[in-house]
């Protein structure tokens, strides 16, 4: 019985340091950009690698604290950027729907032997509301601080330009967790 604990304990110690190297992994993703309206970052990169590799209920944990490191004013946005200001400016929709695209990918993905193809639509339908989520959010901060910006007008300047991008960032993710994924299979056993 105490071998059963002993070995429950080291999966935990694993999985939480797994979630601590992924946070960190996340940060430095964010620090790969280019600044423009909504900064071109790896941060999706690094969205879909975490969840591809950790799963949803991990992933979404991990992704909470990476979010929430950055709501207290660590520097671990894009642009070196932290604090409430970071998280609640124009383009902090597009940071919490981080959020909303782990807790799709938790759902869909809720069996532990999910084929790909769903992990990969459920990381496109999440990506959809994180677009989605985050331009209502640059559409209602702009108006409120800036003026009147129309939806189209938005969606054009912070989601049209990085589709091609993000979706050369996702088959990148699920190429390389899958090898990933094998190696830390070989560890394990």
């Amino acid at each position: 019985m105490s071998n059963t604990k002993e070995e429950t304990k080291k999966i935990e110690v694993r999985d939480l340091a797994m979630m601590g190297i992924c946070v960190a992994f996340i940060a430095i993703c964010a620090f790969i950009s280019i600044p423009t309206a909504v900064p071109f970052t790896l941060q999706t990169f690094a969205i879909f690698f975490v969840l591809l590799i950790l799963g949803g209920k991990k992933g979404l944990i991990t992704i909470v604290t990476y979010i929430l490191l950055g709501a207290i004013g660590i520097p671990v946005f894009a642009g070196f950027k932290g604090g409430l200001g970071a998280l609640f400016g124009l383009t902090g929709g597009y940071i919490m729907g981080f959020i909303l695209t782990a807790v799709i990918y938790l759902i869909l993905t809720f069996k532990e032997d999910t084929k790909l193809w769903v992990n990969i639509m459920a990381l496109v339908i999440g990506l959809i509301v994180c677009y989605l989520y985050g331009t209502l959010w640059f559409v209602h901060i702009y108006t409120k601080s800036t003026g009147a910006i129309g939806f189209t007008q938005a969606l054009m300047t912070c989601v049209v330009p990085f589709i091609p991008f993000d979706a050369i960032k996702l088959v990148a993710a699920v190429l390389i967790s899958e090898r990933v994924k094998k190696i830390i299979e070989k560890e394990q056993n």
